[in-house]
């Protein structure tokens, strides 16, 4: 089974930064756009950012565009979500995920266009 491990979640203040990683083992992500999810308590998990398979593209829940950037190193088989001036609404279970489908051109949003997912890593903001 595809593991997925996400990193770098914690308790921050607002307008605080947080850098968050994800990695795999056993599996590639050469080839395949990443997402970024999120979910709070109580409420559905939500698209946050993907980025293609080159990096050349991304998109953004406009919730976190102009705060949150997404990026990959595909050398180190990882995606990373760069969070800055987050706010307590941010606060969330964070959660990266592989789209279904290798060298896709399309940048997907949907929960069931992605397939694996990792454990996801908590994103705490305080006011």
């Amino acid at each position: 089974q595809v593991l997925l491990v996400e990193s770098g979640g914690g308790l921050v203040q607002a307008g605080d930064s947080l850098r968050l990683s994800c990695t795999a083992s056993e599996r590639t992500f050469n080839g395949y756009n990443l997402g970024w999810f999120r979910q709070a308590p109580g409420k559905d998990r939500e698209f946050v950012a993907t980025i293609s398979w080159r990096g050349g593209r991304t998109a953004y829940a406009d919730s976190v565009k102009a705060r949150f950037t997404i990026s990959r190193e595909n050398a180190k088989n990882t995606v990373y979500l760069q969070m800055d001036s987050l706010k307590p609404e941010d606060t969330a279970t964070y959660y990266c995920a592989v789209d279904r489908d290798r060298w896709s051109n399309i940048l997907r949003t949907t929960l069931p266009s992605f397939g694996s997912w990792g454990q996801g890593t908590q994103v705490t903001v305080s006011a």
